[in-house]
């Protein structure tokens, strides 16, 4: 299954959802010395080093620097990786609100990382793209 292309669609029927907990993106030299790769949300090798994601309090258990706490929305649509505009018109939204992003798109949803004392911010914005699109 690829997902949904139709950004009205995507829109109209997306579900934001606030995930409970506080995130953090953190980097490391190499993934070998995590103690446990299962506990992270997800992660990323770039040229610096690998971005790794996961929980506040775990990141304090293993002693791993941060910067930024987070929380974390997903929006319950399956979206196709190839789907064009989703991105722009939540990023406007949000932008809009004056509340900055981190965008992941995995295979089956798009997820959002938004400062910590925006999130609720950021859900008003996203329910109100929604219910702009349905009139």
């Amino acid at each position: 299954m690829s997902g949904e292309k139709d950004l009205a669609v995507l829109i109209q029927n997306m579900e934001p959802v606030l995930n409970t907990g506080e995130y953090v993106f953190c980097t490391v030299e190499t993934l070998g010395g995590i103690p446990d790769i299962g506990r992270i949300l997800f992660f990323f090798r770039e040229a610096e080093a690998v971005t790794i994601v996961l929980e506040k309090n775990i990141a304090d258990e293993w002693s791993l620097d941060y910067s930024y706490i987070s929380s974390w929305i997903t929006l319950n649509i399956h979206s196709s990786l190839e789907a064009v505009g989703l991105t722009a018109a939540f990023a406007n939204a949000l932008k809009n609100e004056n509340v900055s992003c981190n965008v992941v798109a995995a295979y089956f949803h798009d997820h959002i990382f938004v400062a910590e004392k925006d999130a609720e911010k950021a859900m008003d914005a996203l329910y109100a793209l929604r219910s702009a699109q349905e009139l």
